[in-house]
């Protein structure tokens, strides 16, 4: 995703998926699921996701995403928060 004219790499780990479970006030992330799956999520859910996404993906400081330009803009910031989503419960491939 860029974010301000650089590429950041964004990765839901266990520990930004709590934080984000707090950060949103969800019962469980299956609740957010639920929502993006039914197309009810908010664009503070998809800031909070990108957020997580941000931190773990190993960004050392925060970026000010409520003044950031996103490639694409909103709808490609919801696309990219719902494939956070999808891939942070997908099961690994065998190999």
């Amino acid at each position: 995703m860029v974010i301000d004219g650089q590429q950041r790499v964004l990765k839901l780990t266990l520990g930004a998926l709590a934080e984000l479970e707090q950060d949103l006030g969800t019962g469980s992330l299956v609740e957010l699921v639920q929502r993006f799956e039914g197309g009810g999520f908010s664009s503070a859910d998809v800031l909070a996701l990108i957020r997580a996404g941000l931190r773990g993906g190993g960004a050392e400081q925060a970026v000010d995403l409520m003044q950031a330009e996103i490639v694409g803009g909103p709808l490609a910031a919801a696309r990219v928060a719902a494939e956070l989503l999808a891939r942070a419960f997908m099961l690994p491939e065998s190999q």
